[in-house]
């Protein structure tokens, strides 16, 4: 957990600092003249002074942008965030936004690429080595307005279209990984200014970025007893004459019996990496080039350097290497994609929650219903690639955004509501396998911005039915129909009435007749949250079908559903007593 540093002068700014307090679980609070101990102590400092005084005050105290904890000032009247140093390293362009939003001021973020909404180099995530600072001028200098769109049969195509000719940054990778958007290339070899994404040892043409994938699995065996050291030298010469790069190690592997071993565990620790073990069991199935006998009838496995490297799947591009006590081997995992599934919620800004803001923000490739896709074009970093479809395209939408996922690209595949609920999420998931991960994102229901309007009609039990016989059966869809009357529920209709489909909502209605009565409360939300909303609060008698469109939601109550004080009201199954009104 982060620490943040509370640095304070006055009174105003004390009771700032203990409103970020309550807050935020971990801080520590300091008077001015403490700051020094402050910028040793914390991860983060946010000092409510002048930023000139500020400036002043750390000046003797910065070392490198690396190093340095991020730093975020705030005025005395509450107005402003501003990120002052470490705006990506120290996580202070971050912060300005977060103090912002429990401050109610404006964050101020003045890097060029928070600026403009284009991802940082140094902050995608991985390891990155080069000339960060030229590179990104470059991307800047030959970035277009907007996010880029392109066809659907290649990742050069579409973000190429958003270059100017013979401008900009090349990309060069030996493999697609989930990289958020970035404003570049695509390009088989580097040309500068360049990123190339490798775990190889490369020498680019400058300037460049390498970005480091996580995409090596080392593999380790060892006798009893062994140095650490002797693990180190051995795992970094195979690495060298390989010409792998060590910041591309994911993870060091060995056999469960080797868990306990100090050297081996000693090594990962110096290495940054975690240790991952896996029983001889596992490890005797995983087919390898070098067994050993003698290996079998020490630890009940013929392999643990090739077998541990190779467990979770990948190539092997180390083969088994020996030193007196130990012995390693090298694997390269396959990329994974990411596909998000994210709800954007009814269409209110507002009502879109921060992770999905989140993944439409990460994603390379943006996949959803045109008009979806054009209420959050605003949102999209530069270099995101958009791919959009209308009406009755879902299949068309779903393959698309799993092949992708499949090749290893980041996706976002958006729909309105929940994309769990009549939307998208059930169709890709259809298609998915378990070569790529898949994230789900929630979002706010129709029948829930519905009924929020309505009052609480879902204050109990409750069900949505569909009335679209697109691709169910109406003689299925009457059935749930009359399940949802015999059961009392609630009932919320989704797709309840279209121009060449108008008799499913009166039959429906009919149906909840037969058992509720005719002032049984229902309502009518078209266009919730979005402009043209329309709230009508009626009666299952009284319900005007001509004015339901597929934009509306019908929900009917139970027949313990009440209309109090002009609100649908279903009681949660306490005792209900009527309003003395």
């Amino acid at each position: 957990m982060t620490v943040v540093g509370l640095v304070t002068a006055t009174k105003a700014g004390r009771a700032a600092a203990a409103q970020l307090e309550r807050a935020w679980p971990q801080t520590l609070s300091y008077p001015v003249a403490d700051l020094a101990r402050a910028w040793r102590e914390c991860d983060h400092i946010v000092c409510f002074l002048a930023t000139g005084a500020t400036v002043r005050l750390i000046a003797p105290l910065l070392g490198g942008k690396h190093d340095d904890p991020g730093v975020v000032c705030v005025d005395e009247a509450r107005r402003f965030a501003v990120a002052l140093t470490g705006g990506h390293s120290g996580g202070a362009n971050r912060l300005a936004h977060e103090v912002a939003d429990v401050l109610g001021a404006t964050p101020v973020v003045t890097t060029a690429t928070d600026a403009t909404g284009t991802g940082a180099l140094d902050t995608l995530g991985l390891p990155v080595e080069g000339d960060v600072a030229a590179v990104t001028r470059a991307m800047l200098d030959g970035l277009l307005d907007g996010p880029l769109d392109g066809p659907l049969d290649g990742l050069s195509d579409g973000l190429s279209d958003g270059l100017r000719d013979g401008e900009g940054v090349t990309l060069t990778a030996d493999a697609t990984w989930p990289l958020p958007p970035l404003p570049v290339t695509i390009s088989e070899t580097p040309r500068p200014p360049c990123v190339v994404v490798t775990d190889r040892l490369v020498e680019p043409p400058r300037p460049a970025v390498v970005v480091r994938p996580p995409s090596l699995v080392v593999g380790v065996g060892a006798s009893r007893g062994v140095a650490a050291e002797e693990v180190l030298t051995l795992v970094r010469d195979a690495l060298a004459e390989a010409g792998l790069s060590p910041r591309s190690v994911v993870r060091l592997a060995t056999a469960d019996v080797k868990a306990d071993e100090a050297g081996i565990v000693e090594a990962a620790r110096t290495l940054g990496v975690p240790l991952v073990t896996h029983p001889a069991g596992r490890l005797a199935r995983v087919e390898v080039p070098h067994p050993s006998e003698v290996v079998r009838r020490a630890v009940g496995t013929p392999s643990v350097a090739e077998a541990a490297a190779l467990a979770d799947g990948g190539e092997l591009v180390v083969p088994k290497r020996r030193s007196a006590m130990a012995t390693t081997a090298v694997a390269r995992l396959r990329p994974r994609g990411r596909l998000a599934i994210v709800g954007l919620g009814p269409g209110a800004r507002d009502l879109m929650t921060p992770r999905a803001v989140a993944e439409v923000r990460r994603c390379g490739y943006l996949v959803g219903l045109d008009q979806y896709v054009d209420q959050i074009r605003d949102l999209l970093r530069p270099g995101t690639h958009v791919i959009a479809s209308g009406l009755g395209a879902e299949e068309e939408r779903a393959r698309t955004a799993v092949r992708l996922a499949s090749e290893g690209h980041a996706v976002a595949l958006v729909g309105s509501g929940d994309a769990g609920v009549y939307a998208m999420a059930a169709p890709a998931l259809e298609l998915a396998d378990d070569t790529f991960d898949v994230v789900g994102v929630p979002g706010v229901t129709a029948m829930l911005a519905a009924g929020a309007l309505l009052g609480a009609p879902l204050g109990h039990d409750h069900c949505a039915i569909s009335l679209s016989d697109l691709h169910t059966p109406w003689e299925a869809i009457e059935r749930r129909v009359r399940a949802a009357a015999d059961a009392d529920l609630v009932v919320a209709f989704y797709n309840p009435r279209s121009r060449g489909r108008d008799r499913q909502l009166p039959r429906a209605l009919e149906i909840l007749r037969e058992r509720r009565g005719p002032g049984t409360p229902a309502g009518v939300v078209t266009d919730a949250s979005r402009p043209g909303e329309s709230v009508a609060l009626t009666t299952l008698g009284g319900l005007d079908v001509s004015a339901v469109t597929m934009r509306s939601l019908v929900i009917v109550g139970a027949t313990s559903s009440r209309i109090v004080a002009g609100r649908f009201v279903t009681p949660r199954g306490y005792a209900w007593q009527p309003s003395p009104t």
